[in-house]
Parts: structure tokens; C-alpha cells; sequence
């Protein structure tokens, strides 16, 4: 019972978390919008929810770091989830300093990603509250 309570949770933990790693992502390709060599970065955000929910989904353990020194797998902080494959982003357009950020695509981006941040935290309030009002019997 108390699995699947967490579990409903968890899926949309994992996406927050998920979510605001974009928007920073974003938010950096449009403060880089003038460097000069820069290449914008973005990740598959659907693939990268798969992966994070799929190990828990499997059965796999959580592992927890008692000690600053324990070392997960792949050499990523024990209890830490899977951290998204990066790609890079093409150019639209060509640019003499070789930027590859396109500043229209980053704002639609970065508008489209806080829409989908708001929902996402509408849901957990939404679960929240369900469970809240199906353990006190108020349903």
C-alpha cells in the first residue's frame, strides 16, 4: 500500500527535478546567447523521466551515502538518480562566431518548460491533497 503511495509521488518528483535541471540548462544557453564558440545544450526530457523511473520500476535498490566517501555506480554519489545524456544543439542559422544558440528557440523553450514546471507541481499538490483527505476520511 505504502508503495504505491510513494510511487505516484516519486514519478512526479522525478520529473520536477527533471524539469528544473532543463530550465537551468536553458536558462545558460540563453545567458551564453552572446559568447562566442558557445553550443547550446538540451536533453530529451521524455527519455530522460524512462531512465529515471525506470530503475525504480525495475525493483533496483536506492542506495543511500552514510559516509562522504561512498561512491555510487558509475562513479555518481550513491542515492543520486540518473543524470540526463546532454545534447548539443544545432545551429538554425550560421553565425560567424560559431554560437549555436538561437534565442527564439530558447525563449519558446524556456516558456513551454515553466508551463510544464507548474503543472508538474499542480499534480504533486493535487496527490497531496487526495491522500491527505483519503487518511483523515474526509473523501
Amino acid at each position: 500500500m505504502l508503495d504505491r503511495l510513494t510511487n505516484s509521488l516519486d514519478f512526479q518528483a522525478q520529473a520536477l527535478v527533471l524539469r528544473a535541471e532543463r530550465q537551468r540548462l536553458i536558462a545558460s544557453n540563453m545567458a551564453n546567447g552572446d559568447t562566442p564558440g558557445y553550443v547550446a545544450r538540451d536533453f530529451d526530457f521524455g527519455r530522460a523521466l524512462r531512465e529515471a523511473v525506470g530503475d525504480k520500476s525495475a525493483g533496483g535498490v536506492s542506495m543511500t551515502a552514510t559516509q562522504s566517501g561512498h561512491i555510487g555506480i558509475g562513479g555518481q554519489p550513491a542515492g543520486s538518480g540518473p543524470q540526463p545524456q546532454l545534447n548539443y544543439a544545432t545551429a538554425a542559422q550560421t553565425n560567424l562566431d560559431s554560437n549555436t544558440v538561437d534565442m527564439d528557440r530558447e525563449r519558446a523553450n524556456f516558456a513551454d518548460n515553466t508551463v510544464r514546471y507548474e503543472a508538474t507541481l499542480r499534480f504533486i499538490n493535487s496527490q497531496v491533497r487526495t491522500m491527505l483527505s483519503a487518511i483523515s476520511g474526509q473523501g
